[in-house]
C-alpha cells in the first residue's frame, strides 16, 4: 500500500511539473521576415503637399487654419525663414496656431 501511495505521489508530481512547463512563456520564434524599422507614429505629409512659407502667396497662407489676411501679411513680411518654427519664435503667430499648421508647412532654403 505504501508503494502505491508513493507511485501516486510521484505521478501527481510529474503531472504538476508538466503543467507548469506547459504554462511557462515560450521564447519567440524568429520569423522569416525581419521586423520593419521603427516608423514614426504619424507620417509626415509628402513634400509636394507642404506649403513653403518662404514662397507661398497671401491667398495660400490665408487658407491655412488660424491664419487670416493679417497673419498672412505678417508671415510674408518676416521672410525668409530658416525653419518653420520661427513663425512662433518671432511671435508672428501664436504657438497654438503653429501647432495646427506645423504638419502642413515647410520653410525651404534657396
Amino acid at each position: 500500500m505504501q508503494r502505491i501511495s508513493r507511485l501516486l505521489a510521484l505521478a501527481a508530481g510529474l503531472m504538476f511539473a508538466s503543467h507548469a512547463v506547459a504554462q511557462a512563456p515560450q521564447p519567440a520564434v524568429p520569423s522569416a521576415k525581419p521586423p520593419a524599422a521603427s516608423a514614426p507614429a504619424k507620417p509626415a505629409a509628402p513634400a509636394a503637399d507642404l506649403l513653403d512659407i518662404n514662397s507661398a502667396t497671401k491667398e495660400q497662407l490665408d487658407a491655412l487654419p488660424g491664419i487670416g489676411a493679417a497673419r498672412a501679411e505678417s508671415i510674408i513680411a518676416g521672410r525668409p525663414y530658416k525653419g518653420k518654427d520661427e513663425l512662433y519664435q518671432k511671435n508672428i503667430i501664436p504657438k497654438s496656431v503653429y501647432e495646427k499648421i506645423k504638419d502642413k508647412i515647410i520653410a525651404k532654403q534657396k
